[in-house]
């Protein structure tokens, strides 16, 4: 049995005058080796003038570094998820004799 799920998350920072961004890391995305299948995925990045560069870390996880091109008097990101949830027992597992007492 499946238990389909959407995530919507929004961040917005608002600043009172044009700022430089400094490159940001987004840590919002299931990593590959999870149990968890992945239907759909979307990350949105304001302002829109900015560079995305995909990569995994040594766990596995990936990670958008984002840098901006100009100043910005907001920065946003939104990301939408779409995933199937296996539910799984947590006890299903083998208890060696010696330690059932």
């Amino acid at each position: 049995m499946t238990i389909r799920v959407a995530l919507h998350h929004k961040s917005r920072y608002l600043f009172d005058r044009a700022v430089v961004l400094s490159p940001h890391e987004i840590r919002l995305r299931p990593a590959a080796h999870a149990r968890t299948p992945i239907l759909s995925y979307s990350l949105t990045v304001l302002p829109a003038k900015h560079f995305v560069n995909w990569q995994q870390d040594v766990y596995g996880n990936f990670v958008a570094r984002l840098t901006f091109q100009e100043p910005a008097v907001a920065f946003e990101v939104t990301v939408d998820l779409v995933v199937d949830m296996t539910v799984i027992n947590p006890f299903d597992f083998f208890v060696e004799p010696w330690a059932e007492h």
